[in-house]
């Protein structure tokens, strides 16, 4: 039986410890998918001494299948589309772009509520390690890489303490290296896999950042 986490924080100090290879080198930038992936990366990033920061993605839903993303914008002003969707359902361009105006507003709004006035990270030649609670479908996270990949980083890996092991693996094929620590048979679900899974709140992932930006500047 696979044992569980206690909480974000533990799975996070867990995970660092299969990632020593990038600790204290000055090319490597740890970026959360907020809010659950934060507590994890703080983790991570404090043990690996590289800095933090929050890398946002909403999702562009198919208005009334929502739950159908046709799309993704994120953290740099990034937009990429599924054409597949885009062109197998037929969704005209007005569509697209109000779907998409509606969703920048809420990212620039959570960039705002994170950041403050920080600029986005430079990730242009970076190895990046975007880092979450854990991975069911993997949706999210690979809408991420998509709109990360655009930015040009030199490599980008993924990093999760739980994972469904086939998400996993197809995500292999889409990123340099994925670090899963654990891929439990039968998955069912993230917060299965932690004791404490309670919600993460906006203060406390502010408060993570500002916490690890201080440790950035001393160092």
């Amino acid at each position: 039986m696979v044992s569980r986490f206690h909480d974000r924080r533990e799975a996070g100090r867990l995970l660092a410890e299969k990632l020593t290879a990038y600790a204290d080198r000055p090319d490597v930038l740890v970026l959360a998918l907020p809010r659950g992936g934060v507590p994890v990366a703080y983790e991570v990033a404090r043990a690996l001494r590289a800095p933090l920061d929050v890398f946002i993605v909403r999702k562009l839903g198919v208005p009334g299948y929502e739950e159908l993303a046709m799309g993704a914008v994120a953290t740099g002003g990034v937009r990429v589309l599924n054409d597949q969707v885009v062109n197998g359902l037929r969704i005209p361009d007005y569509v697209i772009d109000a779907v998409t105006a509606w969703e920048q507003q809420e990212l620039a709004r959570r960039e705002s509520l994170y950041r403050g006035e920080r600029p986005p990270p430079d990730v242009r030649g970076k190895t990046v390690i975007l880092v979450d609670d854990g991975l069911a479908t993997g949706s999210t996270m690979q809408a991420a890489v998509a709109a990360l990949r655009q930015q040009q980083p030199a490599r980008i890996v993924v990093a999760v303490p739980t994972a469904a092991p086939e998400t996993c693996d197809a995500l292999r094929a889409e990123v340099d290296e994925v670090i899963c620590a654990i891929t439990p048979e039968p998955f069912h679900s993230v917060g299965l896999w932690y004791k404490d899974f309670s919600q993460t709140t906006d203060d406390e992932v502010r408060e993570l950042l500002a916490r690890a930006e201080h440790v950035d500047r001393a160092a």
